[in-house]
């Protein structure tokens, strides 16, 4: 059984999401986490959980998408949406970005310092997007006691230490495609500890890529957790078992709402 952690599935019409999760099933997958990245992808994800049972959302607000400041109303509405809908199992996808062209620092501090706060209120798990800030992410993780709720640092591209830091904080490292590139990536892997490692594909439509066909899917899952196998010396089952085990602890008493929904969850 694999579990994609981290996907960016609202955007497809509900008969791609439907052939996507097919695909999915097919290679062993569970289920899928969508995260929101504006409070309208929040609310897509969140229809299209309802529409499919392997399908759960995360609630929140990319940093490369806050086209205004964060307030009082935009934490109510997130909020609103968490708890009115059981399928909604973690705050995501939220952090900090530096790159070139992102929007004011300011904004993203108090937009992220306020995600952190209602995953606390909520007691929902994180799931944090870092480029290029690593040191002011982790800053305000530790400020904002995010270790409290933990959760997971989404498509980590790092090094040992920065790898061995979100650890220490609280959060599972969680590896996606370019585990099948880099080779630096694959010395980190090779060194972390399986049960704190979760998979992830983060999965959205790439029309930059000519063949459909190559697009990245929830079915891709199988592929990391084959290379991971390798680097660890272990069998695809035993990190099937692990990221799977890491998950169902990630997401504390969530895990009963994905037995409701996916009933075969602890027997997979």
């Amino acid at each position: 059984m694999l579990i994609d952690c981290h996907v960016h599935l609202d955007s497809y019409t509900d008969d791609e999401v439907s052939e996507v999760l097919e695909r999915g099933r097919s290679a062993g997958v569970a289920f899928v986490i969508s995260a929101g990245t504006t409070v309208p992808s929040s609310e897509r994800s969140i229809a299209l959980s309802a529409k499919f049972p392997d399908f759960f959302s995360g609630v929140g607000i990319h940093p490369m998408d806050i086209g205004e400041p964060f307030d009082e109303e935009t934490y109510a509405h997130l909020r609103r949406l968490a708890i009115t809908n059981e399928k909604v199992l973690v705050i995501s996808e939220i952090g900090l970005d530096f790159m070139e062209g992102a929007p004011d620092r300011a904004i993203q501090y108090t937009a992220f310092r306020e995600q952190i706060r209602l995953a606390r209120e909520l007691g929902y798990p994180i799931v944090f997007h870092s480029r290029e800030s690593h040191d002011e992410v982790f800053r305000l993780l530790r400020e904002e006691r995010a270790y409290e709720v933990g959760g997971v640092m989404h498509y980590f591209q790092g090094d040992l230490d920065t790898a061995k830091h979100a650890i220490d904080l609280g959060f599972y490292i969680s590896l996606a495609r370019p585990l099948l590139r880099y080779t630096y990536l694959q010395e980190v892997a090779a060194a972390l500890p399986l049960d704190k490692i979760v998979i992830e594909t983060d999965a959205a439509p790439q029309p930059f890529k000519a063949k459909r066909e190559n697009w990245t899917e929830p079915r891709h899952t199988r592929v990391i957790a084959e290379r991971l196998a390798e680097l660890q010396d272990r069998s695809v089952e035993d990190i099937e078992t692990v990221t799977s085990r890491n998950i169902r602890s990630l997401l504390g008493d969530g895990w009963q709402v994905v037995k409701k929904y996916v009933p075969k969850i602890d027997s997979g």
